[in-house]
């Protein structure tokens, strides 16, 4: 999510770090109402009251990001995306890690194609797949 919310990603496990990001999501339904998250993000209310629960974990990246900008303090969602996905892509450089290498970290648990597109864009990623490459990357860059 945003580079200065979640400072100490890479000491915390991906479970940790996706309740975190619920959170926050949670404290901006919360903030913005649920209604004009729904209307402004294009989600429907279900979608919006899991959120509202803190419940991520299958909540897709572009969408979260589309939840966060309904708060009038944030960038737009697609602004918010890329730099989402730039912490992973400036991550995994000062880590000096390839998709190989992040593959194999997390136990092969997304195939390294797979990570490349899901970090690109090219390929929808879930919440939870984020918290996990998140965590990974993170923790090695120390």
């Amino acid at each position: 999510m945003l580079r200065t919310e979640f400072p100490e990603a890479g000491e915390q496990s991906p479970e940790a770090l996706l309740s975190a990001y619920g959170s926050v999501l949670a404290a901006t339904v919360e903030s913005v109402g649920a209604d004009t998250v729904a209307e402004a993000a294009e989600l429907d209310r279900e979608t919006v009251d899991a959120v509202a629960d803190g419940d991520v974990a299958d909540l897709s990246l572009e969408d979260a990001m589309a939840v966060l900008a309904t708060d009038p303090d944030r960038p737009a969602a697609d602004a918010l995306q890329a730099e989402a996905q730039d912490i992973l892509l400036m991550g995994m450089t000062t880590a000096v890690m390839d998709v190989e290498a992040l593959a194999s970290g997390i136990d092969s648990q997304l195939e390294p194609k797979e990570i490349q597109q899901k970090i690109e864009g090219r390929y929808p990623m879930t919440m939870e797949e984020y918290a996990l490459l998140h965590s990974y990357i993170e923790s090695r860059k120390r």
